[in-house]
């Protein structure tokens, strides 16, 4: 089974998928295969970002990721990929994300250009447009250890992908920080 591990930047995609590894599941990093498999398909230069060739990625990952091995597909771009059975949605609040990319030393354009992205669940809307509802999963890292959230992402493993009530998509919702930002 190939499942996206996939959220805004900063919501603990890589330190989840590393927990994930040790514990024996098999993770690929969706920025590397992309690079080390020539789908890299040019630069933005405005946002300092490689572009992934998504169609030439998905193709890839049909051809040498059988779906009879689970294999989580850590990145980003993972929901956009058809190739993707499950989808798991890490979410990180606005206030708390922010303060993660800072610690990241990105730029505060960039940091804003997230926030509003998480704010505004453009990942969700993007995942709920490629994949049945019944696929995908979201989990809120915003209080939570990376070590809980790679519990919770056992827990839907071992219910084999089940919804459950707490990993139900469109529970997790930061539209209030819309409105305090307009108070500002």
């Amino acid at each position: 089974m190939r499942v996206a591990l996939t959220g805004t930047p900063g919501t603990g995609k890589t330190s989840v998928a590393a927990l994930l590894e040790k514990e024996g599941f098999t993770i690929v990093s969706l920025h590397t295969l992309a690079q080390e498999n020539n789908c890299i398909c040019g630069t933005d230069k405005r946002r300092d970002s490689q572009l992934v060739d998504i169609e030439k990625l998905d193709t890839y990952i049909q051809k040498n990721f059988k779906t009879d091995e689970m294999v989580f597909f850590e990145g980003h771009i993972g929901h956009l990929l058809s190739s993707m059975e499950k989808v798991i949605i890490l979410r990180c609040h606005p206030k708390k994300l922010k303060k993660r990319l800072l610690r990241k030393k990105w730029s505060a354009q960039k940091v804003m250009e997230n926030i509003d992205a998480e704010t505004l669940d453009v990942i969700l809307c993007e995942v709920v447009e490629n994949h049945p509802i019944n696929n995908i999963f979201e989990i809120d890292t915003t209080n939570r250890t990376i070590k809980e959230v790679a519990l919770s992402v056992s827990e839907i493993v071992n219910t084999n992908f089940e919804p459950t009530e707490p990993y139900t998509i469109g529970r997790i919702d930061w539209s209030e920080e819309i409105v305090k930002e307009k108070g500002r």
